[in-house]
């Protein structure tokens, strides 16, 4: 557990923490650091200094942030008498990629792991990962990203409109179809199932593809666009990579797959076989990422996610029905269109997706803060709930991107259009 910092033959993963605790904080770095790699609680027969210095997790920098007032999680030491002086600091640690090589489940078994259970720390949150291009030898990251997502939509130069297809759960085969229909005429460009809707007995998943696809067909034989249906097939792997070939079968561009529930091996294994674009929903983050005092950041999770081979993401939405702040969803946002290696490597860009209580409202402030219209707009009740219909509330989506990126205020740009100006009455409280 070397503190030098001169540069190493091997290269490295870096990790960085935000921690807090009782002990002093360069002895708490080097518990991480001898915990994540060669050490244990006391010096054991093998342990060399050789062993050590080539296999050692290496404190790369430790910054001092102030004290705690109080422990953030239970069970944390303390000191058995006295005042309790409880610090809190930003550490990084990097690992030579020799000790688990380019594997994703290895790797956060290394940045992560115990980690979190060292009695050491009463706080400890895993910030930011960087990794090194081997990675790409072994997986392959999005097959489509924004590009691609581009392409398959014929969507160019504006955010892609989408919905999701509500009630959630609880529809047959053929009123999701009738439901997709209405949908389509009123000029999406994506649509998904909702992460509850798989293949329950209400509403299986090859008949509900059946029956979407067969009013798609119908849509894009009339109009030529085809919209893109992000199709739930999260399960098993063998029962995935199943699905998969009937979505391909049935010529839909999209499948959408629960991360947290599937893990990384069986994404990767799906990217492995996938000829369609995959749209990664993050149901469960909020268990990883909602404390501040443990789990891990979002920016370094989609990196994972990116690298096993995610297209989209969902990141939430300004003023959404969530905990998340705005500064936190753009910030998520901003790591999804940002290159993961640098050049020649740079590609792993994917479509962020802003969801949760969206309407056409978010669209100045989100294209102010992004920069940018690469992202899709998912739009639930803003589009479904718009008092002229759901074309209405399609036509508002894409009149207040108009206003965002021609720089004209929302209001302003209502009095030319009524789909938005009913939007506005309709949402803006």
């Amino acid at each position: 557990m070397s503190t030098s910092s001169a540069p190493d033959t091997p290269s490295r993963v870096t990790a960085r923490y935000w921690i807090e605790t009782a002990r002093p904080l360069e002895e708490a770095a080097a518990s991480m650091a001898g915990e994540q790699s060669t050490g244990t609680f006391v010096r054991v027969a093998g342990e060399t200094e050789e062993l050590r210095e080539r296999f050692g997790a290496r404190i790369e920098s430790l910054v001092g942030l102030g004290d705690a007032a109080a422990p953030s999680l239970p069970g944390a030491w303390a000191p058995p008498s006295g005042a309790v002086r409880r610090r809190t600091a930003e550490v990084t640690l990097s690992w030579p990629l020799h000790n688990f090589g380019p594997s994703l489940p290895n790797l956060l078994a290394a940045v992560a792991g115990n980690l979190w259970e060292l009695e050491a720390f009463s706080g400890m949150r895993l910030l930011d990962l960087s990794l090194p291009p081997e990675f790409l030898a072994r997986y392959r990251g999005p097959g489509f990203g924004i590009a691609g997502t581009r392409d398959l939509t014929g969507v160019r130069a504006r955010p892609l409109i989408g919905t999701i297809i509500k009630p959630s759960i609880g529809l047959s085969p053929a009123a999701t179809a009738e439901r997709v229909a209405q949908i389509a005429a009123a000029g999406i460009d994506f649509v998904k199932d909702d992460e509850l809707q798989a293949d329950g007995p209400q509403c299986p998943f090859e008949e509900r593809l059946r029956a979407v696809m067969r009013v798609l067909d119908a849509h894009a034989d009339r109009t030529g666009k085809r919209v893109m249906y992000a199709v739930n097939i999260t399960g098993e792997i063998d029962e995935m990579l199943r699905r998969h070939d009937q979505v391909v079968a049935r010529h839909n561009t999209c499948v959408m797959v629960s991360l947290n529930s599937v893990g990384l091996p069986a994404l990767a294994a799906l990217r492995a076989h996938c000829e369609v674009a995959i749209h990664g929903h993050r149901n469960g983050w909020g268990l990883l990422g909602r404390s501040p005092a443990i789990g891990i950041s979002f920016i370094a999770w989609q990196k994972l996610w990116r690298l096993a081979g995610i297209d989209h993401v969902h990141v939430n939405g300004l003023r959404n029905k969530f905990c998340e702040s705005d500064d936190s969803v753009i910030a998520s946002a901003r790591e999804c269109l940002t290159p993961m290696f640098p050049p020649p490597h740079a590609g792993c860009r994917i479509m962020p997706v802003f969801s949760s209580g969206q309407s056409a409202l978010q669209a100045p402030d989100t294209y102010r803060a992004l920069g940018s219209v690469d992202l899709i707009h998912a739009c639930g009740g803003g589009i479904m709930g718009h008092p002229g219909g759901i074309a209405a509330g399609v036509r508002s989506l894409h009149q207040g991107w108009e206003a965002a990126v021609a720089g004209v205020p929302l209001a302003e740009y209502a009095r030319a259009h009524r789909e938005l100006a009913e939007a506005i009455a309709a949402f803006g409280g």
